[in-house]
């Protein structure tokens, strides 16, 4: 049996007060998790890596999130990589540029630290319901 199945998250997110966040809520959530503050060369980082899951902001320096998760979804080899972007612009077109390319969740900034809870055991353990959901 492998000594770490932890699921591994990616944050790509170059505000520092929400990374911070970010980290305190993966880490005693039990995820393993590094974080990249800019768009330049996150495709390659999530190549390395391989990552369960990629938290990315579509407001990014150098390159945004939507080049990224276009780049990801057109590399057949990291299918498996799951993406939930993040953005402080949360309007309808806004979510749906992002589902349709691909991302796998969306979710607004600023978001309550619960609902990006849920987001990420829906996307990451399928099937399974959240503590205190009733359905």
């Amino acid at each position: 049996m492998p000594s770490d199945t932890r699921k591994t998250i990616l944050v790509i997110e170059d505000e520092d007060n929400i990374a911070i966040a970010l980290d305190f809520l993966l880490g005693r959530e039990g995820y393993a998790h590094e974080r990249i503050a800019t768009g330049a060369g996150a495709v390659e980082r999530i190549r390395s890596l391989r990552p369960d899951l990629v938290l990315l902001d579509i407001m990014l320096p150098e390159v945004s999130g939507y080049e990224i998760c276009q780049q990801v979804r057109e590399d057949t080899g990291l299918a498996g990589v799951r993406i939930l972007m993040m953005t402080a612009r949360g309007s309808a077109v806004e979510r749906r540029k992002g589902l349709a390319m691909g991302a796998d969740g969306f979710i607004s900034k600023p978001f309550d630290l619960k609902e990006l809870r849920t987001e990420v055991r829906r996307i990451l353990e399928p099937g399974t319901a959240p503590a205190g959901d009733a359905g």
